[in-house]
């Protein structure tokens, strides 16, 4: 992992910005910042998801009940310009979270998980950093100083929580990992790479001056976790590419890890 170090050393090198980053691929790391704290943006939802599912297995929620669309919310997704009427199943709320970051599914989610029991799931899986204080954007909350927080650490461990491990039943994981599959949103860490080779779910977040994303990349039997966040960005497209080009090393390391 000595060359994909280097690279990541040489990309990270005098950037503009904050920069978080955590990958672990085959028992091997590298980190910078890997435990500081960043606005979560929406891979905060990463976490709401895995809870929606622990849920799910125990009973708590049926992922096939249909729920009405009563409050929409703005910024990104779909469900707040659909028809008044329109009803989605829980797994379609979880759906459209992830792949399109529905900030209105997200809120919906979080009234019916409860924002105690996502806080405390977070704690159960391990996680330090990682808090859910409201929800999306209620600005109003921001104004009082309530925001939403993670580590790139944090989202290192929520996404061997979907792949991996006794925390979700192996449905459970197969249902997250389905649906981060078809992430819709593709220009940061996969925005380089060939995906008709190579697995790769992901979710990113964006918010002024924040850019992240973190990924499940698998080839060929071996399976690498990053995740890169990044805020006080003067410029969110020169963020974007930076995270391409950490996608685009991650990827060329397992292509010329397995030949």
């Amino acid at each position: 992992m000595d060359r994909l170090k280097y690279n990541m050393e040489e990309e990270l090198h005098g950037f503009n910005g904050r920069v978080g980053l955590a990958i672990e691929i085959e028992g091997e790391s590298f980190y910078f910042n890997s435990e500081k704290i960043f606005p979560s943006a929406s891979v905060i939802k990463i976490p709401i998801l895995i809870e929606g599912l622990r849920q799910s297995e125990i009973g708590k929620i049926n992922l096939e009940e249909l729920i009405s669309i009563p409050n929409r919310a703005g910024g990104s997704g779909v469900l707040q310009i659909l028809s008044s009427n329109v009803m989605m199943t829980v797994k379609d709320l979880m759906t459209l979270m992830i792949i399109v970051s529905d900030n209105t599914a997200t809120n919906l989610l979080i009234d019916l998980l409860g924002i105690e029991a996502i806080n405390g799931s977070m704690k159960n899986m391990g996680l330090q950093d990682t808090v859910l204080s409201r929800k999306m954007m209620d600005f109003e909350a921001i104004e009082h100083g309530l925001d939403n927080y993670t580590s790139p650490r944090d989202m290192i461990s929520c996404l061997k929580v979907v792949n991996e491990g006794t925390y979700l039943s192996e449905a459970s994981r197969k249902i997250a990992l389905e649906i981060m599959k078809y992430q819709q949103f593709q220009d940061k860490l996969p925005g380089m790479i060939d995906l008709d080779r190579m697995f790769v779910a992901n979710k990113t977040g964006s918010f002024p001056r924040v850019e992240h994303d973190c990924a499940i990349f698998k080839y060929k039997g071996r399976t690498a976790y990053a995740a890169v966040l990044l805020d006080n960005l003067d410029d969110i497209f020169v963020g974007k590419q930076k995270i391409s080009r950490i996608g685009k090393h991650i990827y060329n390391y397992l292509l010329e890890e397995s030949r």
